[in-house]
């Protein structure tokens, strides 16, 4: 994540901080500190998902162009190529699916334990 990115995020994290005076700005840094750590770690988790997920997409757009101009050319070796471009291409998109999938599944766990957190303070 670049920084301009973490500095919004922490800017927006703090931004009422400045309004909570005595004992409760105490607990309520310490909260806020977990907050942070979980809201960087969640925007890096997905930053990264989707990172992983745009290069393989980059990958097949460049394999899909490969293949066209393989095609137009008509050449005997050429199209054979094609059979093995189409085959990682296919793979590919098996690897995104896997990739929206655990991104799902992390986001899906993200959410449960924000949800979670209020339920083990009040406790």
């Amino acid at each position: 994540m670049d920084d301009a990115s973490n500095t919004l995020i922490s800017a927006a994290n703090h931004s009422f901080s400045d309004f909570v005076y005595g004992e409760e700005a105490a607990a309520e840094d310490e909260e806020e500190e977990d907050d942070d750590f979980c809201d960087v770690e969640t925007w890096e988790t997905l930053s990264k998902s989707f990172r992983d997920v745009q290069s393989v997409l980059d990958r097949n757009r460049r394999l899909i162009q490969q293949v066209n101009d393989n095609h137009r050319s008509k050449m005997p070796h050429n199209l054979a190529k094609n059979v093995a471009l189409i085959c990682e291409i296919n793979a590919n998109m098996s690897k995104v699916v896997a990739l929206y999938s655990s991104l799902s599944a992390n986001l899906s766990a993200i959410v449960r334990q924000r949800r979670a957190a209020p339920k083990e303070i009040e406790s």
